[in-house]
This record gives structure tokens, C-alpha cells and sequence, in this order.
């Protein structure tokens, strides 16, 4: 690619949660409702958590570092049939970049306390940003193959299918 450079993340903290392998885990926050967590922002970012605790609800952005290499196509948790990775929200993906919505209960120091967590222990957290309603719901007119399949979330949860072996 011309006038491209690398592109590289340093983790800014580690995400603690109950999961330490992808079978069982929630595939999305929503399912992983009242599901208890931490994250543990490095010392040298704790100037960037100020006012962070007037917000309910945060953006984790993190990096699947247990996710098996890259496939442009694979079969998504709720569904039998194959698709391209960029219609599916799984964890193999060229850039194994995480994002989730999650209720923020509280910060100590370094420490954010969480819920609905649907995120292995041990992630690298990249970033965090504000959930902020106005402008982050959008109506959304159509949702894909995900339309027939949507209130399958509650039911579903992660197998071994993108871990990394």
C-alpha cells in the first residue's frame, strides 16, 4: 500500500472478568447482563480517567488476543451458514480489534468496576471512550442477516469455533 505505515497499539490496562476461555462466554454485553468485572487502567493513565465517572455506560476497545489468525469468512455463533467477516462481529478479523458497550459502576484510583461483561480475562485494553446516547443509538433501517437471528442473543454464547489452538 502506498503512503502507508504500520500501525501500532500499546495497551493501556487489562480487562478482569470470569471468563478464562471463549466456551460459555456471553457474545455480546447485552447477554452478559449483571456480569461483573474490572478493568485495570496502567498507573501512567490515571490523569485520563477524570470526569470518566459521570458516564453510566463506556466503550471498551480492546484486542482479541486469544482469537485464532484472521479468516475473511466464517461462520458467526448465531448462525449455520458462512459470511464475510465484516458482516459478522467475531473475534478473527484482519485486525483483532474488540469493541463492547458496558455499565460503568464505579472507579477506584486505577480501577473501573463493571457489568455486563461479555470479555475474556486477561484482554489488553486499548481504549476507552463515553457511551453517550445522542450520539452514538442510530435507528437503524435494516440489520442484515441479523434480523432472524437477533433474539437468538439471550440463548447464545461463545464455543470454541475463533479461539486460537
Amino acid at each position: 500500500m502506498i503512503g502507508m505505515s504500520e500501525v501500532t497499539y500499546q495497551p493501556i490496562g487489562i480487562i478482569h472478568s470470569p471468563f478464562k476461555e471463549q466456551k460459555g462466554t456471553p457474545i455480546q454485553s447485552e447477554a452478559g447482563r449483571e456480569i461483573a468485572g474490572t478493568v485495570e487502567v496502567f498507573p501512567e493513565y490515571i490523569e485520563g480517567l477524570q470526569d470518566l465517572d459521570g458516564f453510566s455506560h463506556i466503550y471498551l476497545i480492546f484486542h482479541f488476543h486469544l482469537a485464532k489468525p484472521a479468516s475473511l469468512t466464517a461462520k458467526p455463533y448465531l448462525d449455520v451458514k458462512t459470511r464475510g467477516v465484516f458482516a459478522i462481529r467475531g473475534p478473527s478479523r484482519p485486525n483483532r480489534i474488540g469493541l463492547s458497550i458496558v455499565r460503568l459502576v464505579g472507579i477506584e484510583e486505577n480501577i473501573l468496576h463493571i457489568k455486563d461483561m461479555d470479555i475474556l480475562d486477561g484482554t489488553p485494553l486499548l481504549d476507552i471512550k463515553p457511551y453517550i446516547p445522542e450520539f452514538d443509538v442510530k435507528e437503524a433501517e435494516r440489520i442484515g442477516w441479523y434480523a432472524d437471528k437477533a433474539f437468538e442473543l439471550s440463548q447464545t454464547d461463545a464455543d470454541e469455533r475463533f479461539e486460537r489452538k
